[in-house]
């Protein structure tokens, strides 16, 4: 299968799932009832250095902290949502290469994960959305597809497959050299914010900073499949939350994402505000994207829903 019939096609259900993949497994055992694995525990390790550098970021505060917090929430958000998801997973645009490179080092930083396992995860989402294969399905409770999924890469496997959906990054040098040295990189970014700022700068970057990003981040997976409006026909719970906009630079029109999956842009209308299709508008403006996306007006009227 080709990497655009893969990114492109909406929510194709597998007939023949994996066997284990109907196996309903209570969720709120998801820390004991099963093996961990060296993956599960480096997550979960992250995700509470995150969380406990952010407890503790009141006790160092300072208003030049406050700035790292908003460089580091904003790149590495961007990062996120213009690299990983909308130019890796959905190929929705293109770069010249260095650019692409660039962007993506800018969503490592996020503390997300590397561009190979988020790409993956996310193209499986929308291939099996709301499926029981789904990654992280609101159907198994609003924590496990907010956060708990993230620590059971085993389960993931058993529903998914293995990864096999993102070929066209593994034969790429630079996303295999950043899936194995990933520890290195956040390290790096650690202690170069000690040198800057102390225990302030850490604190409020990589604590307060990256726990932000990651909850609004998961509030996609979550919040976005239960609360919101629907405009466009699609098979799935998808919603849009306008207040969130802002928040995930434009990420939580997620029903108009569903619906227009290789879309740049989504918010669609003029009101609708999509700061990350804005920088992917000003790009190809000055000529550093092309082939942009964008529904067709046929293919809007097709997924409308008739008011």
């Amino acid at each position: 299968m080709s990497v655009t019939s893969t990114v492109e096609e909406n929510h194709r259900k597998d007939p023949s799932p994996p066997e284990k993949a109907a196996e309903k497994r209570k969720r709120k055992w998801v820390f004991w009832e099963r093996k961990w694995r060296r993956l599960d525990y480096f997550k979960l390790t992250a995700s509470l250095f995150v969380h406990s550098m952010a407890l503790l970021a009141p006790f160092y505060f300072s208003w030049s902290a406050l700035w790292v917090t908003f460089l580091f929430y904003t790149i590495g958000g961007l990062g996120i949502t213009v690299s990983y998801h909308r130019n890796l997973a959905h190929r929705s645009f293109k770069v010249p290469k260095w650019l692409e490179y660039l962007l993506a080092y800018c969503a490592l930083l996020a503390i997300q994960g590397d561009p190979i396992d988020w790409v993956s995860t996310h193209r499986y989402h929308h291939q099996f959305t709301d499926s029981e294969r789904d990654p992280h399905s609101p159907k198994e409770g609003f924590w496990f597809s907010h956060l708990l999924w993230i620590y059971d890469s085993a389960y993931l496997v058993t529903k998914c497959g293995r990864r096999t959906n993102v070929e066209d990054l593994k034969r790429q040098w630079f996303y295999r050299f950043l899936q194995k040295t990933v520890l290195f990189h956040i390290l790096g970014l650690g202690i170069i914010l000690f040198y800057l700022g102390g225990m302030s700068f850490v604190t409020w970057g990589m604590g307060v900073g990256a726990a932000l990003e990651v909850h609004v981040t998961c509030l996609i997976n979550s919040l976005c499949h239960i609360w919101g409006t629907r405009t466009w026909k699609t098979n799935d719970t998808s919603r849009n939350v306008w207040w969130l906009s802002v928040f995930s630079f434009g990420e939580s029109w997620h029903n108009n994402h569903h619906a227009f999956e290789s879309s740049a842009r989504q918010g669609l209308e003029w009101w609708q505000i999509d700061i990350s299709w804005y920088i992917v508008r000003f790009l190809e403006i000055i000529g550093l994207a092309y082939d942009v996306k964008l529904p067709t007006e046929s293919q809007r009227r097709r997924m409308a829903i008739a008011h």
